[in-house]
This record gives structure tokens, sequence and C-alpha cells, in this order.
């Protein structure tokens, strides 16, 4: 890479999306050049009123055209997750066509495009998209990401054999505000079966590090399985969204597992709670909010990562963790600009450094 500033576009305002941003003006190596919204009512608006720290001068615009025109060196793509998967495909693939880098953390099962659950439909229009601008697409997400692809693969490197290797997100929900409820199934009724329980759901929407890790060490899985457990409340426990009520599911448990010889190899876990004292005897970090790496191998390895602000901000581990998640993405366009056109994973990409976070 070079040392010049990167010019880029970035995408969605949303919860990542407006944590980022002011970063991203007091980058050395970025120029923020355009901001596409997909709210008609921030439409117009100054970026930096949107985010809460003063005119920037630059509006937010929904008029990709007018954002491809631009000529950036890359399309940094907060938008919306992969139930408006059609918008993003329509709106990256643009960039893509017209020769413009797009690092995203939108569509997380893009995190490994070989997953054989991705649906045609959400891979074939990118690769020809990548094909025909000559550009490149990569998508990252903290998990599916970093902490479940980088981590545990980087740490691999340090064995001599891996009898399993174990990541998991340690999370508690109290402060979260987005829909666990449909999703995971937080704050029902036992019987009640959320979207995630759904093996291949499940799968697709957390489940690509298992088979890029598989990959990435030379094997070919024999199967990919879930499990999924609940644990119910036998009080109230008040929430950022209400009242989690007796009787009603307070923390889930779920795994995804990589089957290689008849034994689980590769893991994937989440223990979500709402609350610190839910689900007792599931596990915990040492520490509240963490993600972490288990390795049962020669060395066995245990690595525990915690996103903190310590600015006095008072924001939450989830918004750090979040913050992080952005960060990857942007951080990564000098690096997905030196690679040659097409998918773009986290086995593609050298060390990320971070240049000029140290100012």
């Amino acid at each position: 890479m070079d040392g010049e500033a990167k010019r880029v576009v970035v995408w969605g305002t949303g919860f990542v999306g407006k944590m980022v941003l002011p970063e991203v003006l007091r980058h050395p190596m970025f120029d923020l050049v355009g901001v596409g919204v997909s709210t008609p009512a921030k439409v117009g608006k100054d970026v930096g009123e949107i985010c809460g720290i003063g005119g920037v001068g630059v509006a937010a615009t929904d008029d990709v055209e007018a954002l491809i025109g631009l000529a950036p060196d890359a399309l940094v793509h907060y938008g919306p997750t992969a139930a408006r998967a059609a918008d993003n495909i329509r709106d990256i693939s643009a960039f893509l066509r017209a020769g413009i880098d797009v690092c995203s953390t939108s569509m997380t099962p893009w995190v490994w495009p070989a997953m054989i659950l991705n649906p045609p439909m959400w891979i074939d229009p990118i690769t020809s998209a990548c094909e025909e601008g000559a550009s490149s697409c990569f998508t990252t997400g903290i998990d599916p990401g970093f902490a479940n692809d980088l981590f545990p693969m980087t740490l691999m490197g340090l064995c001599a054999e891996v009898r399993r290797v174990r990541a998991l997100e340690i999370l508690d929900y109290t402060n979260y505000e987005g829909d666990y409820e449909d999703e995971m199934g937080i704050g029902r009724p036992p019987d009640f079966t959320p979207l995630l329980e759904h093996t291949d759901m499940l799968v697709m929407a957390w489940g690509a590090t298992v088979p890029m890790v598989a990959h990435a060490v030379g094997i070919e899985l024999d199967e990919i399985t879930t499990t999924w457990d609940k644990w119910v409340t036998d009080e109230e426990i008040k929430t950022a969204k209400g009242v989690i009520q007796p009787g009603e599911v307070a923390a889930i448990n779920f795994t995804i597992n990589g089957v290689f010889r008849g034994e689980t190899r590769i893991q994937l876990e989440h223990v979500n709670r709402v609350g610190v004292n839910s689900a007792p005897d599931w596990p915990r970090g040492t520490q509240d909010d963490v993600y972490r790496v288990e390795i049962d191998g020669t060395p066995s390895i245990t690595q525990e990562t915690a996103f903190r602000f310590t600015d006095g901000s008072g924001r939450d581990a989830a918004a750090a963790g979040c913050l992080a998640t952005g960060l990857r993405a942007l951080n990564a366009v000098p690096y997905v600009n030196d690679l040659p056109p097409g998918w773009v994973t986290a086995l593609d990409l050298p060390l990320i450094p971070g240049v000029g976070t140290i100012r």
C-alpha cells in the first residue's frame, strides 16, 4: 500500500456508521468524500449533524450514481443486514461494476462466500460485478468475522496439533436494543421457536467462519451440526427494551459444529444472556462481555478479548465491539485496493496493523 490517504465513501449512518464516521474524519489515512443513506429523512442533512458532532460540510445522499461519480478508492458499507439483501446487493454491485472496491459489514454470510448455504442469488451478482469492474469485495464483522476467523486461525498457527478449536461470544444483552425476540427467542416463552433455532438459518447467519477455518487448515468437514439451549428466568429482569417476565427465556446457548472424521473439531459457540445472573452454570469470561478462543492442542491456548471504551463516554462493551467491527472494514481499504479483483476474505488479506492509528 502507498502512503497517500484513501478517498472513501461511507454508506450507512446507523449504529455502526455513526460511530465510525467521526473517526474517518480525523484519520490521516482516509479522506471522506461522500456518505450514502437509505433513510429519506436523512437525505440532504450534514453528516456531522447526523452523527452529533456538528457540521462537517458533507451532506448525506441516497443518490448512488452521484456517489459513484466521486470516484472514491473504496465504498465502506455499513448498510442494513442480510434481512435487506436485495438492497445491499443492488447498491454494492453498482460500485463494484464501476471499478470501486467495497469493504462491508452488512452481509455476514459473505465472510465466506464459498459457504454452501449462501444462495446463488446473493453470490452471483457480486461475482459478476467484480469481474465487470475489475474490483474487489471484502466482508467482515466481529462474529461472524475477526473474533472467530482471524483470532483462532492466527492462534492455530502456533500449534503442532489442534484437537479442537472453539470460538465463543459471551455477552450480556441487557442494554441491547436490536431484535433478540424473534431471532433468538429471548423474552419469549420457551416453546417459541425463534428464527435462528432452525439449523440452516443459524449456519447461514453465523456459521460462515466454520468452513472457512476448515478450508484454511486443509480439511473437508463431514458435516456442520448445531445445538440450541434455552434458560428460563424465575424473576423479572429489566432491560433496555422493557421487562423479561418470569417463565420467559432470558439466555440462549447455541453451537455450530464442524465435524471431521466423526468428531467436532471446529466450534462456534454463543452464550447470550440478559442479566449477569442469568444461566449461572453456562460459560463465562474472566470478565463480562468477551470473545474467547479456546484451543485444545499442542500447546493448548486460551485467548480472551474484551472491547471497552475508556474515554468516559459511558458507551458499553457492545458499542465498543461494533466500533471495532466498523474499523476493521475501514482499515482494510488500502489492502483490499492492492488485491486482484474478486471476492476477498480474511485469508486473502495481509496483516492490517492500523497505519495512522498512532498519531
